[in-house]
């Protein structure tokens, strides 16, 4: 996306200057003609970008403290534009490092400490943590962000949200987790009450899986490259390794792409979904796309989608 006050042909001003409001360009400042001649694909124009990771694990191969750093060093650089996200994590991408892969509960009470870590080292103090499984001593950053930066959990579990909403600023869930959806929800805000916080504050994000083709069995064909994270998690918690993982994909997991991502030749379809998740409660919509053109995709996306988006919703942006 391109700054708000950049002439840019077809895409409105909005409101990063006040003498350009409202105004449509009929042609691109030249700083654009470079980015693009460059093989940028112009999505929309925006004043701040958000950059953020779905998702990080920390307490395992990644720190908390490290975590803490990397993240605040990053809000230091660009104030108010960094986010996280993170989650339990998946053994494929921890016990490489020799880590002995825990039960769900550890997991969980890892999780929750970091989180304590992470944000306790942002304000910029001296920290001492003693818990069940990290040990902070006189830990202290010394280069701290300069911004609040919006911490987030990735889970499809009511336990996990209840973290979120005690401690983070909201939660970040996907397809397979909608049959679940009201449970995650009242879960976390009960949980956001119990500790006095405002629940109405928090964020309800959603990964929105879609691949996108003129023909459907390309799209579906391209999708299935994400079938070994179809894979039950107590399954892929016994597995190391990716070849291990996809030789276990089955016609189960090939079925859980077609039913839990939007496979569609149909701009409308996306449209329509995106409008259903709105009207949901998800206030992020994070479109994850497995199409087998992708820039074709972020063409589509930026000259159909946001534009209809912007027209029907307040405050979207790229």
């Amino acid at each position: 996306s391109i700054k708000d006050s950049q002439m840019t042909k077809g895409f409105r001003t909005t409101n990063g200057s006040p003498l350009l409001k409202d105004r449509i360009p009929e042609r691109n400042a030249a700083v654009v003609d470079r980015v693009l001649d460059a093989g940028a694909i112009m999505l929309g124009k925006t004043n701040v970008s958000e950059l953020g990771t779905a998702v990080t694990t920390p307490g395992y191969r990644y720190h908390p403290a490290i975590v803490a750093q990397a993240f605040a060093t990053l809000d230091y650089l660009y104030p108010g534009r960094i986010s996280i996200t993170v989650g339990a994590g998946h053994r494929m991408n921890e016990t490489p490092l020799g880590y002995n892969w825990p039960n769900f509960q550890e997991k969980v009470d890892r999780l929750k400490e970091s989180i304590l870590i992470i944000k306790e080292l942002w304000k910029g103090k001296y920290v001492n943590f003693k818990g069940k499984y990290f040990t902070i001593k006189q830990a202290k950053l010394y280069t701290t962000p300069k911004k609040n930066i919006p911490l987030y959990i990735a889970t499809s579990n009511s336990k996990v949200a209840a973290i979120a909403g005690e401690l983070c600023d909201g939660i970040l869930t996907n397809p397979r987790g909608l049959d679940k959806y009201v449970n995650l929800i009242n879960s976390m805000k009960s949980s956001a009450e119990k500790v006095g916080r405002n629940p109405e504050k928090l964020d309800i994000s959603l990964e929105f899986k879609v691949s996108y083709d003129l023909d459907y069995d390309t799209a579906f064909k391209s999708a299935t490259y994400w079938a070994p994270a179809a894979i039950p998690r107590d399954k892929r918690d016994l597995i190391s390794t990716p070849k291990e993982l996809e030789k276990n994909i089955t016609d189960s997991e090939i079925e859980k792409i077609r039913t839990s991502w939007l496979i569609t030749s149909d701009v409308d379809e996306i449209i329509k979904k995106i409008g259903e998740f709105l009207k949901m409660g998800f206030n992020r919509v994070y479109i994850h796309s497995a199409s087998p053109d992708e820039k074709k995709f972020l063409r589509m996306l930026g000259r159909d989608i946001l534009p209809w988006m912007r027209e029907i919703y307040d405050d979207v942006a790229p």
